[in-house]
């Protein structure tokens, strides 16, 4: 045998197995490293003088020289922006270190964004890491990173709904959102609850779990004409960020929002006070599908009695060609809830019922 002919060969094979597995690993290895944020320091749990600000500190790393941070804190279930002297931006300093100002919340949040990006002065959910969003950190009042637990689900026409829980706004109005308020009965329909007494209502509300899209959405709702003045039953498609004037919103209410006289319906694209954006009319006693056709610059409102089916005759229809939404982040939501400016206070509470919620692609 000759050995050294076999030792090159071998060495050769060796040499090239090498450069192989180094150019492999430096491929796979990737080029930059996606920015982070750190909270160095937030105001004290349970921190006294509570209508002051109070300094809240951080780094960020693999920032670019034109990015800012965004600060928000959490109170009665809605994000708020907290301003630096008039300014909804933080200036990120040498080392990437960063320093601001902030009312006492339950939780605090600090984005990374783009120059260029408008930050939602308040909103139910934060924007997500994506377009104009870089990077994305919330903590407690502790300074340990937030950990939110899993909503509550329920399904309900073949879709998995989350169940809302805990304060919230809606319409202006502060509502607490109690689980036990929300159950499907033996035949499949949705039932959303207003409990409690005078001054200590709860409310009920699902969330769809995932965005479905442009389509026709259809719900069937049973008789509502038994509900008060101040009670407000909401069939909504938005993204949770921003408030009504700014978050993608299509609507249909059914409520006289806290006046006896008022109509008790109306189909609105957010916001509702441009005269354009909403629609009243009157839904009489019984059983009516309530739907939106959404499609590209245009959303197709009616309302039929009973199911709604082929050659129903339409109590109402309208078409918004103007401040539609596009499609994006959202979800639809089914909300009961207590509008507490009327002029007309809850005195009992109540009770809809879905009897079915269908979507069409």
């Amino acid at each position: 045998m000759k050995v050294l002919p076999y030792i090159l060969e071998l060495g050769k094979a060796l040499s090239i197995f090498a450069a192989s597995f180094a150019l492999c690993a430096c491929h796979s290895q990737p080029a930059t490293s996606a920015p982070t944020i750190v909270f160095d320091q937030v105001p004290r749990e349970n921190s006294s003088a509570p209508n002051q600000t109070h300094p809240l500190a951080g780094r960020v790393t693999g920032a670019r020289s034109e990015q800012r941070i965004v600060l928000y804190a959490m109170n009665n279930g809605r994000w708020g922006v907290q301003l630096q002297s008039g300014q909804p931006f933080t200036k990120i300093e040498a080392g990437g270190r960063w320093t601001g100002s902030t009312d006492l919340g339950s939780e605090y949040a600090a984005l990374l964004v783009e120059p260029d990006y408008t930050p939602p002065q308040q909103t139910e959910s934060l924007p997500a890491v994506g377009p104009g969003v870089t990077a994305l950190e919330i903590v407690d009042d502790r300074g340990a990173r937030a950990a939110f637990p899993e909503p509550k689900t329920i399904n309900f026409a073949g879709y998995e709904w989350a169940i809302s829980s805990g304060f919230n706004y809606r319409a202006g109005s502060k509502n607490y959102f109690d689980p036990a308020n929300v159950w499907t009965d033996a035949k499949g329909a949705l039932h959303l609850r207003i409990s409690g007494s005078p001054g200590k209502w709860s409310a009920a509300e699902v969330k769809l779990t995932r965005s479905l899209g442009y389509g026709t959405y259809r719900f069937q709702v049973r008789d509502i004409s038994h509900l008060e003045p101040s009670v407000v039953l909401t069939l909504v498609s938005w993204d949770g960020v921003g408030t009504e004037q700014n978050r993608n919103e299509l609507d249909i209410e059914l409520s006289r929002w806290g006046y006896i006289k008022n109509d008790n319906a109306h189909y609105v694209v957010q916001p509702y006070y441009v005269p354009a954006n909403i629609v009243r009319f009157r839904i009489p006693a019984g059983v009516f599908t309530h739907s939106f056709h959404w499609e590209p610059g245009q959303a197709t409102f009616e309302t039929a009695a009973g199911s709604g089916g082929p050659g129903t005759p339409l109590l109402k229809q309208h078409v918004f060609t103007s401040g539609v939404p596009a499609a994006g982040n959202e979800k639809v939501s089914i909300s009961l809830f207590v509008f507490h400016r009327a002029e007309v206070a809850l005195k009992n509470g109540d009770e809809v019922v879905i009897e079915r919620f269908e979507y069409l692609p």
